[in-house]
């Protein structure tokens, strides 16, 4: 039986896990209708399906593995979203973060789908690691992404300056566009006040992963604690089984016994977090696009202790938003919260220009209205053709 031909484009969303795209890029799917073109949601669903569904994205299911990288269970993946692409006569994938690359460029070439869009939200953990398997691999990353499966309509999406040039592109290409992160709604993360109390309240909103510089924090704050100012530390999220990454949780229960630190696992609703808190401190070893957990907390008004890495220091501005510390060193984190703690008008200035700097640039509204252009530029000779 023939296929009725397409009344307008559609999109696919390429993405690993339906949570993750329900927790950071809802926002697309507004900016696809905005540019009137249908999206779809092709992930891994678990139990996120109905938060992507209730915003205006149909959802797909594509069990994969996101911890494999067999050539065997790839291709087999590659083939099988290639099967659903063109079964659903899809105009345009997106592809969201590198592995959703890897697998969704290549099924996009077997379905004969030029319209592209590879979404580099980090380079996890291949930007992390900096030994030589970790650069050998980075490099042949690049040139899978770059020779290989890009076509001549793929654009490129990126959340911060620095990773553009991982791919020998440059912010300024025409193919390359830059958003703020997924943006956050200043009006639902308002701003709060400052907690009272002579406490110094600091707290890590992240995945519990090594890469995000987790034990750096307890670290940091053992230090400080020991030099007598009184600073405590929360932890908040999960372990991710699915990462190679993510910390042991009876590790996690081993440093919440220490003196200062409490382990709180997932938070629902984050403003919680930041209404008892005054720092927002997020070590990361690198591999970040733009952490969404930093925008929350600056929309909230809170000040920002993060590494020298792309994408943290996108956001956050040394001795302005908050302060900026060279990766993996415990100790020049410990020196940043001793400084917060022993200058609490720091504290204030720096949570409030964290508050003004979501609105240069970084509000989800912000984000919709970049992608919705990109849109119509990609599908302005696909409505033509109608």
């Amino acid at each position: 039986m023939l296929l009725a031909p397409p009344t307008g484009p559609k999109i696919a969303f390429v993405v690993t896990e339906d949570w993750f795209f329900a927790s950071h890029f809802l926002p697309m799917l507004r900016a696809a209708r905005q540019a009137g073109v249908e999206p779809v949601v092709i992930t891994r669903v678990r139990d996120h399906a109905e938060i992507i569904e209730a915003a205006g994205g149909r959802v797909i299911a594509l069990d994969a593995d996101r911890r494999s990288l067999n050539p065997l269970a790839l291709g087999s993946t590659v083939k099988r979203l290639a099967r659903i692409l063109r079964r659903e006569r899809i105009s345009a994938v997106h592809c969201i973060a590198l592995r959703s690359i890897i697998i969704g460029g290549p099924a996009a070439m077997l379905a004969g789908i030029d319209r592209r869009v590879f979404a580099v939200t980090g380079g996890g953990l291949l930007s992390a690691k900096k030994d030589l398997a970790g650069r050998v691999a980075e490099a042949a990353l690049r040139l899978h992404v770059r020779r290989v499966i890009q076509s001549r309509n793929t654009r490129y999406l990126f959340e911060n300056e620095d990773d553009p040039r991982q791919f020998g592109l440059s912010p300024d290409d025409a193919n390359v566009t830059l958003v703020g992160g997924a943006g956050v709604d200043p009006d639902h993360f308002s701003e709060l006040p400052m907690p009272e109390g002579a406490t110094l309240r600091v707290a890590v909103v992240a995945r519990m992963l090594w890469s995000k510089g987790i034990d750096l924090a307890v670290e940091a704050t053992k230090i400080a604690r020991a030099r007598g100012f009184d600073v405590r530390l929360t932890l908040c999220g999960d372990p991710d089984p699915a990462n190679p990454r993510s910390i042991e949780r009876s590790l996690l229960q081993q440093w919440a016994t220490e003196e200062g630190i409490e382990w709180r696992g997932f938070v629902r609703d984050v403003r919680d977090i930041w209404r008892d808190h005054h720092v927002a401190c997020l070590p990361s070893r690198g591999g970040e696009g733009l952490p969404r957990t930093l925008l929350e907390a600056a929309s909230c008004g809170r000040a920002l202790v993060t590494t020298d890495v792309p994408g943290c220091r996108h956001f956050v501005r040394n001795e302005r938003e908050g302060l900026v510390v060279e990766p993996n060193s415990a100790a020049a984190l410990a020196d940043a919260l001793i400084q917060l703690a022993a200058n609490r008008a720091d504290v204030l200035r720096m949570g409030a220009a964290a508050r003004k700097r979501i609105y240069e640039g970084f509000r989800e509204d912000d984000t919709v209205a970049t992608i919705a252009d990109m849109y119509a530029g990609m599908f302005a000779d696909f409505r033509a053709k109608l």
